[in-house]
């Protein structure tokens, strides 16, 4: 696949959080129905996210909510929403860019969506540019490169994953 050509991985993505989305818009005009409840996985280091440091610090890189019973003040936008949640009842502000969830679940119709995460994969190649930068420094010389698995290893370390042949 070349640079210009369509990338139908993004566009199932991007749909996909559509029906994030379309649900937590139904959710703002009819509220839950039933037993239906939302878990929504995010990237807390995300751009974007606004939420208070001391959760932040508390769940450095990703959290879970729940919606189901307490939460108030939900509002969504095209590609943000906000909502208000009880944290050791302390209302908090949360703000959420779609492109931050990583997961979506409804456990009572057991539906889930697993998101791609393009910015994990980011600051993966980021961190093992700078193993790689300070092997070369002499830094650590010697010692194994972890980021690299070894050739002889068992099975378990011979799986390779599908978005290793994802053109980027």
């Amino acid at each position: 696949m070349t640079e210009d050509g369509l990338r139908y991985d993004q566009m199932v993505e991007d749909a996909l959080r559509g029906v994030v989305r379309e649900a937590l818009n139904y959710t703002v005009v009819n509220g839950l129905p039933g037993n239906h409840h939302f878990y929504i996985t995010f990237r807390t280091d995300g751009p974007g996210v606004e939420m208070p440091d001391y959760l932040r610090e508390r769940y450095p890189g990703e959290m879970t909510i729940v919606l189901q019973h307490q939460y108030w003040g939900l509002k969504v936008e095209d590609d943000i929403f906000t909502v208000t949640l009880s944290f050791n009842d302390v209302p908090e502000r949360l703000c959420i860019p779609l492109d931050c969830v990583t997961s979506f679940a409804d456990p009572s119709v057991r539906f889930g969506l697993q998101f791609d995460d393009d910015q994990g994969d980011e600051l993966e190649a980021a961190e093992e540019q700078e193993l790689e930068g300070e092997t070369d420094s002499g830094e650590d010389a010697g010692k194994p490169d972890s980021a690299t698995p070894d050739a002889g290893g068992s099975d378990s370390e011979k799986v390779v994953t599908l978005d290793t042949f994802r053109n980027r």
